[in-house]
């Protein structure tokens, strides 16, 4: 994989070169979706490695800005993807992968991490609502959370 910083946009837009364009934090971001039903499962980040090792492993990984650490998805909760496809954006900025999951993709235990819905109230003002948010998992006995 190359990176380069000087890569015209024609380059980018339409070469067949792989030169994902990293932030200032060497992140880009990362959708992941069902490969089967194309929901939406989940944003993440990835930085070189984790892009690199996702090429080579077929694995999911990420890597995660709270923790400052590359983590595989599933390593410790078992819900692992299994990447069918991994696609580019037109300027190789943003990455989607379509993925087979098993079981959930959202630490809070639910399918997918977009398991609310935003709407306008009656009185105009943003209202959240769950939609799809049955959870699969008990996310404090999988991540063992201590009080």
């Amino acid at each position: 994989m190359t990176t380069s910083k000087t890569s015209s946009a024609d380059e980018l837009e339409e070469g067949l070169v792989l030169r994902p364009r990293f932030d200032a934090s060497g992140l880009v971001t990362c959708v992941a979706t069902d490969a089967a039903n194309g929901d939406v499962l989940m944003v993440a980040h990835m930085n070189d490695e984790a892009l690199r090792r996702t090429i080579e492993t077929g694995d999911a990984w990420y890597y995660s800005r709270s923790r400052k650490a590359l983590w595989r998805k599933g390593e410790s909760s078992g819900q692992v993807q299994r990447v069918v496809e991994i696609r580019m954006d037109c300027d190789q900025d943003a990455i989607w992968i379509k993925v087979e999951q098993t079981g959930a993709a959202c630490h809070t235990g639910r399918r997918s991490c977009f398991y609310r819905t935003v709407t306008k109230g009656e009185d105009g003002a943003a209202k959240v609502a769950f939609v799809d948010a049955d959870r699969l998992f008990d996310p404090d006995k999988v991540y063992h959370k201590h009080s």
